[in-house]
């Protein structure tokens, strides 16, 4: 038990491979760190409210808590504030081959980091083995991420919540820097930034994890997931291979989605081999332009989309877009018939036609108010 700042200092200092620090609810400065919580198979490092109805708090520093090269860690039940560079930082030690492991962030609420800059809610250097789930981020930097990944390996982000504005240097999750087999599944972001999901990006090559991959990311999914606002909720980016499918899309004001390629460095393959399916996007069509936004130096022909559903909310009739890609049994004009869009409630309703369509589960990802 811990109940102020230096007993956490002391606690992250000693921590052995079982040992479970349960933090007492209050306030407690950030700028902490670590770089020996090394937990094992069946024994991992539990750093935990004692009270999770009851929080504590860490507040401020340049980020309020840093792991470095952690393993068999489980971080659960805390708020996060007012870091000045990063909420939650976990990295690998700058290694770039000994990547940090077997992590768990569970329950987690990580608000007002930044807001200036590149300035991330939780930044993911070179973890594999990971998952983050049921946390709430809220307001991150201008031009950072809610959740930011580099070099990432075998991870999953499920049940969270993002909520930002659509500033256009934003995101709310960002998959880049050689990140492969992340999963994004059943979270719900509101107005988070130019980009909720970066399926890749646009990485400086000492960073990638492992050295010249080849692509920003590969093999990435989002699904059942929930996305209201953004100038696009869904950018693929340099990215080699990625699914997004069964997600509700709400009022994008510009794009559905985007094709692109920013790193232009030798050994690159062009962006390709993206699935778009059994998506529901609903828009006006005074705020979405062009459905889809292809760049240049991209192999856009190699993506597939298939069986989604266009509604124009202000112009039923006229729900066809113009699609720049051919789609397969694409579903135009008819209303999903949401239970309460306008007070965030994006289920549909038992006689909606489109039942296979969209966000597949009832769970907190479309039920959530929007602000």
């Amino acid at each position: 038990m811990v109940a102020n700042t230096a007993e956490l200092r002391q606690a992250l200092t000693e921590a052995k491979p079982g040992t479970t620090i349960r933090i007492a609810a209050g306030r407690y400065q950030g700028g902490l760190s670590s770089q020996t919580l090394q937990g094992e198979p069946g024994k991992p490092i539990i750093l935990t409210a004692a009270d999770p109805a009851r929080p504590p708090v860490i507040e401020g520093g340049v980020s309020s808590l840093q792991l470095s090269s952690p393993a068999y860690v489980e971080i659960r039940h805390l708020v996060i504030t007012k870091a000045t560079g990063n909420g939650l930082n976990i990295d690998d030690g700058g290694s770039l081959t000994h990547p940090a492991h077997h992590l768990i962030v569970h329950g987690l609420i990580v608000r007002d980091v930044g807001p200036e800059g590149n300035r991330d809610g939780i930044k993911l250097s070179g973890v594999e083995d990971f998952q983050i789930e049921n946390c709430t981020l809220e307001r991150w930097g201008r031009r950072g991420s809610g959740i930011d990944m580099v070099g990432c390996h075998q991870g999953k982000i499920a049940n969270c919540t993002f909520r930002h504005e659509d500033n256009p240097e934003a995101n709310g999750v960002q998959t880049k820097g050689g990140s492969r087999d992340i999963l994004v599944q059943g979270c719900r972001f509101e107005h988070a930034g130019g980009r909720a999901i970066n399926v890749g990006g646009s990485t400086g090559l000492a960073f990638f994890r492992p050295q010249a991959p080849g692509h920003e990311a590969k093999d990435i999914t989002v699904e059942d997931c929930t996305f209201i606002g953004s100038q696009s909720p869904i950018a693929f980016v340099g990215v080699d291979g990625a699914i997004v499918r069964h997600n509700t899309i709400y009022r994008p004001s510009r794009w559905a989605l985007r094709i692109l390629q920013e790193n232009l460095e030798p050994g690159f393959v062009a962006s390709r081999n993206g699935q778009f399916t059994d998506n529901i996007i609903a828009y006006r069509s005074g705020e979405m332009g062009n459905p889809v936004n292809i760049g240049p130096n991209t192999a856009s022909e190699s993506f597939v989309l298939a069986r989604n559903a266009w509604y124009a909310l202000d112009a039923p009739a006229r729900s066809r877009p113009n699609l720049p890609l051919p789609e397969v049994d694409g579903v135009y004009g008819t209303d999903p018939q949401f239970q309460d869009a306008e007070n965030g409630d994006f289920r549909l309703r038992p006689e909606s036609r489109l039942g296979r369509l969209g966000v597949r589960t009832s769970s907190q990802s479309a039920v959530k108010r929007v602000p």
